[in-house]
């Protein structure tokens, strides 16, 4: 076995030797560099990957381990990287998805039962990146087990026998035992309070790493919590996390756009569409900043986040207009204008609308109950088939949210044409009888006040008005009273101000065109006025065209 590993060693290209010893040695050095690891890890494993490994695995560890002295924490680093890998650019078999799940287990009992602060030092983004990768696949596994009509019968067998394995119990244990360990809630309290951070952190707790991976770990359980379709536990587990520019999830762009789409997305499935708006306001726009200057595959991957967050945003203004930036209404109707109109217009009709913007923007839903293999009775499977999948369950509760919204639109067309009228002329006008009139009244009267936060915990708020038609109603009248928002211009000022700057900057970078010399009499101009013309020479004319061209 041995022998057979030193062959497979020897077909290592070297640069990717090179790179596996400078990683490990970059990793056990006395005063570790952060900035250098970071580099080391992201351009230089991306930058191999692209040459040597776009269709192929990395070395397995067993490999390249006599390259790093069998150091075991290494290899158990290596092997997350190298599943990650797979999972990222290739197809994962069911060795690979148990495997990972294995050497998961070993990196959080190594980093959770040490007698002591591991000695490891890692950038924030690899941390993130390992809690973030950790729930991916446990959601990627849940999704793949969940599908009994293309199982073979030897992974039947190997399902029914491996229960625990990514089970929602040891998912949620991992992220839990991670927080409990780093203390993380009562440091997060304590800065919160003013009081002293790493008192409160303890041993493990004031150490960066333990401080790190459980600061992600309650961002992870965010996003289970909101897969297993729990929004109000998800909102509650950001309790001490403040939602703002200085937020240590900020200085991870992936952490950035993660947060706040599993939080809007929360706000909407709870009927709290402004927060779910402002949340949505704030990540759009620094996506929008952020495309000018990110590229890569980590960027392609907030732009499909980007993309399902202008779906939510659509649904959040179709059922609750407001005002939102222009940058992001013009994207969001460049991308989904059509649906836009048609959810806006409301009615049956748009129920289609609402329908496809909900699936394109939500995330894929999971169960916390696994397939029953080890029944081992192919009725029991088909039982489990015919119930309907997470997602088609979450659809059906928003569009029973939704359905007795889709006349608030036409009513609030004809109410903004009166300041009083009738309820049997306006129910005329609807088509529809009186009492049903006042249904529709009472429904768009709840629609126009809801609960938004203001200061404390994300579920904390208070009843606010979100409309710009106000109306009440005395027995069989209306009284309506419209407030109008004056246009912000200042931001539409500000805004074009940056736009002509930078415009005028790029033009003022360019050299300007030589102008052609007029030969005497041309064009109407007299002989003495052309020769007195100066005309550059020969050599400086050259030189003038190369710095033009």
């Amino acid at each position: 076995m041995r022998a057979f590993n030193f062959f497979q060693l020897a077909s290592v290209p070297e640069p990717v030797k090179k790179y596996i010893i400078h990683l490990h040695s970059l990793l056990n050095a006395p005063n570790p560099s952060l900035p250098e690891i970071q580099a080391t890890y992201d351009q230089g494993w991306n930058r191999l990957t692209e040459k040597y490994f776009q269709k192929a695995e990395w070395p397995e560890a067993e490999i390249i381990a006599p390259l790093v002295n069998h150091d075991e924490l290494f290899l158990t680093l290596y092997r997350e990287l190298y599943f990650r890998h797979v999972f990222a650019r290739l197809q994962p078999d069911l060795d690979d998805r148990f495997h990972s799940y294995e050497n998961y287990c070993s990196l959080f009992n190594l980093i959770l039962n040490s007698p002591g602060p591991v000695p490891l030092s890692l950038p924030i983004d690899w941390l993130y990146n390992i809690v973030d990768e950790f729930v991916y696949q446990y959601q990627n596994f849940a999704l793949w087990r969940s599908k009994v009509g293309n199982k073979s019968e030897d992974e039947k067998m190997i399902l029914a026998e491996s229960g625990h394995i990514w089970s929602c119990y040891s998912v949620l244990n991992v992220l839990y035992s991670l927080i409990q360990k780093s203390k993380i809630q009562d440091q997060l309290a304590a800065a919160q309070k003013g009081e002293d951070v790493e008192a409160a952190g303890g041993e493990f707790g004031s150490i960066q790493l333990y401080y790190h991976l459980g600061y992600f770990s309650i961002l992870g359980l965010l996003r289970v919590h909101v897969l297993l379709g729990d929004y109000t536990l998800a909102l509650a587990i950001l309790d001490g996390i403040d939602l703002n520019k200085k937020a240590l999830f900020t200085r991870v762009t992936g952490a950035h756009v993660a947060t706040y789409y599993y939080t809007a997305f929360s706000y909407l499935m709870l009927g709290r569409y402004p927060d779910a708006i402002r949340a949505l306001s704030h990540i759009l726009f620094f996506v929008l900043r952020l495309k000018h200057f990110q590229r890569g595959s980590q960027f392609d991957q907030i732009n499909k986040t980007a993309d399902r967050m202008y779906a939510l945003m659509a649904i959040c203004q179709a059922l609750c207009p407001s005002k939102m930036d222009e940058g992001i209404s013009t994207a969001m109707k460049e991308k989904f204008g059509e649906q836009f109109a048609k959810m806006l217009r409301g009615g049956e009709e748009s129920i289609p609308a609402f329908q496809e913007m909900f699936t394109h923007g939500a995330p894929r839903f999971i169960s916390p109950n696994p397939p029953p293999y080890e029944l081992e009775t192919d009725s029991a499977l088909e039982n489990y088939a015919s119930l309907p999948d997470p997602s088609s369950h979450q659809l059906s509760l928003f569009l029973s949210s939704v359905q007795p919204q889709l006349n608030n639109s036409n009513l609030r067309s004809f109410l903004r044409l009166y300041t009083t009228l009738g309820t049997d002329k306006l129910a005329g006008f609807l088509g529809v009888d009186e009492e049903e009139c006042l249904e529709m009244l009472m429904v768009a009267k709840g629609a126009a006040r809801k609960f938004t936060w203001a200061q404390g915990g994300l579920l904390e708020g208070q009843t606010v008005g979100v409309s710009d038609l106000n109306f009440g109603i005395d027995e069989t009248h209306v009284t309506v009273a419209e407030s109008k928002t004056s246009r912000r211009y200042g931001d539409f000022f500000l805004r074009h101000g940056l736009k002509f700057a930078e415009v005028y900057s790029q033009l003022s970078a360019k050299p300007l065109p030589i102008p052609k010399a007029r030969s005497s009499g041309s064009n109407g101009v007299p002989a003495a006025v052309a020769s007195a013309t100066p005309v550059p020479t020969a050599t400086e004319g050259a030189r003038k065209e190369v710095a033009w061209a």
